[in-house]
C-alpha cells in the first residue's frame, strides 16, 4: 500500500452522507493552489510546526546526519542528507516535529473504517479514497476499494482522472461515485498551473459518461486562474453534451491552506507569486448562475 498521511472522520464533504476519507501520498500534478502539498511525493516527509517548538534542540542532537539547526526563525535543514530515520521526531517532546506518510495495511485500514460503521451506515455514507491521487497507485487502490466493497461500505474515488483509460475502467467497477476535479479547460492553461495537460483528464471524464459510471464534477473556483467568463463558458459547453444523468456540479472557492503546510515542510506556496485570491459570493453566485443556465445541477461546496 501506498503511504497514507491522514484518515479523516465524520468528513461530509467527500461524497454522500457521513464518511471516512483515506488519503494517500503521491501526486502526478503540483497545482500551484493545492492544499495538501504533503501529497505530492510518494515518500515520508518531516513536518515542522513552529509555533509547538520550545527550542530545546532535542531534534538537532538526535539526528545523525546533522540534518538540522536551529536558527532565530526555529529549525531548518542544514542541507545535509535526511535519511528519514525518525529519530528527530522520537525526541521531540511537544510534537512540533512530525512524520508525514504512515505504512498502513489493508486490514489495517479497514480496522480503522469499521470503528465507524454505524454514523456511516446510519447517514447512507461511506469510505472515499483520496490523496493525492489515488489513481497513481492503481493496483493497490483497486485492491482497497474491494475490500471495502467486501465489508459492505459505499465507496468513492476522489480523483483528477489523471490515469490511463484501463485503470479508470478496472476503478469503475470497483466504486460507486468518482468524484472528478475540473480544474481548467484550457490545456496550455492546465499545464502552467497543475504540470499537466488536461488531455487526458477530458478523455476520462466522457469514458466515464460512456459507460454510465456515476460521477459528480468539482471545480475548484480560483480568482485569477479560473474563473473568467470564457473558461465557465466551456466547462459548461463541455459538460452538457456529455452522456450523464447526474449532470451534478460542485463549486469550491479558493482557499490557501496550503499555505501553511509548504512552511511547514520548508517549501514555498505559490513561488512565482500567481495571483490567486477567493472570488466573492456574488461572483460565485453568477458562476453557478452561468451553469444553471446550460441545465447543470450546481451546489456551491464541497
Amino acid at each position: 500500500m501506498p503511504l497514507i498521511f491522514d484518515i479523516k472522520r465524520y468528513a461530509i464533504n467527500d461524497g454522500p452522507g457521513i464518511r471516512t476519507t483515506i488519503f494517500m501520498k503521491g501526486c502526478p500534478m503540483r497545482c500551484v493552489w493545492c492544499h495538501n502539498p504533503e501529497s505530492w511525493t510518494s515518500e515520508r516527509q518531516k513536518s515542522y510546526k513552529e509555533s509547538k517548538c520550545i527550542g530545546c534542540m532535542s531534534c538537532v542532537e538526535a539526528c545523525p546526519q546533522g540534518a538540522l539547526t536551529m536558527t532565530d526563525v526555529g529549525i531548518r535543514p542544514t542541507g545535509n542528507e535526511c535519511l528519514l530515520c525518525g529519530k528527530c521526531v522520537e525526541a521531540c517532546p511537544t510534537t512540533a516535529l512530525e512524520m508525514c506518510g504512515k505504512e498502513m495495511s489493508i486490514d489495517q485500514l479497514m480496522e480503522e473504517i469499521e470503528k465507524e460503521r454505524d454514523i456511516m451506515e446510519d447517514s447512507h455514507g461511506g469510505v472515499t479514497v483520496c490523496g493525492g491521487e489515488p489513481l497513481f497507485h492503481p493496483k493497490d487502490t483497486l485492491s482497497l476499494l474491494k475490500a471495502i466493497g467486501q465489508h459492505g461500505f459505499h465507496r468513492t474515488i476522489d480523483t483528477t482522472l489523471f490515469a490511463n483509460e484501463e485503470t479508470v475502467r478496472e476503478i469503475a467497477k470497483e466504486c460507486e461515485l468518482f468524484l472528478v476535479d475540473l480544474k481548467l479547460m484550457d490545456a496550455d492553461k492546465h499545464r502552467q498551473y497543475t504540470g499537466v495537460s488536461n488531455e487526458i483528464i477530458l478523455q476520462n471524464i466522457k469514458l466515464l459518461a460512456s459507460i454510465d459510471a456515476p460521477f459528480w464534477i468539482r471545480i475548484p473556483l480560483i480568482e485569477g486562474i479560473n474563473t473568467d467568463m470564457e473558461n465557465i463558458e466551456a466547462s459548461a459547453n463541455y459538460l452538457k453534451h456529455l452522456p450523464w444523468k447526474e449532470k451534478r456540479i460542485h463549486l469550491l472557492p479558493y482557499h490557501d491552506a496550503g499555505r501553511d503546510k509548504h512552511k511547514r515542510m520548508w517549501s514555498t506556496y505559490n513561488p512565482t507569486n500567481i495571483p490567486m485570491r477567493t472570488p466573492s459570493d456574488e461572483q460565485t453566485q453568477q458562476i453557478a448562475q452561468q451553469l444553471i443556465q446550460h441545465g447543470l445541477k450546481v451546489t456551491i461546496g464541497g
